[in-house]
């Protein structure tokens, strides 16, 4: 993907290509938009109206700095001060698993947002299984980089599970994407081969 190679993240390249190429000019809400990478590149690129949460100030100053128009926040908390549909796309980019709750922060994703992305790194793949299996501790690998005394991640979702909880959510699945050392595979058997998924929804 062109985004990738000129230094977007693989799941944010997918994202912008979506929005750069079928709704140029979209206002979006980046939740948790760390340094400001997708913002950028939809304001240039897509000419959007992108807007950015971050709870990192080092991040938001540095967001900032860049003339990006973010704010700091805490998302388990501050989206609830959004409007119903303020926005064409709310975007949730590997924080999902980080979510104090996670379904109700998908919720709140489909009520400020016409349509939503959602990316997270898949706790079935084929690696984590096997190291749990034959290891018996948690594995350390490209996609779960930190070790679990360390990690962020507080809610191991899998492909299938985030497919349940979207049907439970009333949630359409419009599109999905998935990675496997940062590259685009097929869909067959993704629960245990993809490192990565994105979904598009709305509802």
């Amino acid at each position: 993907m062109a985004d990738h190679a000129a230094g977007l993240r693989f799941d944010l390249a997918a994202i912008a290509a979506v929005i750069r190429e079928k709704h140029p000019g979209a206002l979006v809400l980046d939740i948790g938009c760390g340094d400001g990478a997708l913002m950028a590149a939809l304001e240039s690129e897509a000419g959007c109206d992108a807007r950015g949460i971050e709870i990192d100030a080092e991040l938001v100053e540095r967001c900032v700095a860049r003339g990006l128009s973010v704010v700091q926040g805490d998302a388990n908390i501050d989206l609830a001060e959004y409007p119903d549909k303020a926005f064409d796309f709310a975007v949730l980019s590997q924080t999902l698993q980080t979510a104090t709750r996670p379904d109700l922060m998908l919720d709140e994703l489909l009520r400020v947002g016409t349509r939503a992305f959602v990316s997270f790194p898949n706790f079935a793949h084929w690696r984590t299984r096997t190291a749990l299996m034959f290891g018996g501790r948690m594995p350390v690998t490209g996609a779960l980089p930190v070790s679990w005394y360390e990690t962020q991640n507080i809610h191991h979702v899998t492909v299938d599970d985030f497919r349940d909880l979207a049907r439970a959510k009333g949630a359409v699945i419009e599109r999905s994407w998935f990675f496997a050392t940062e590259r685009a595979i097929s869909p067959v058997g993704a629960n245990w081969r993809a490192e990565y998924a994105v979904f598009q929804l709305s509802r």
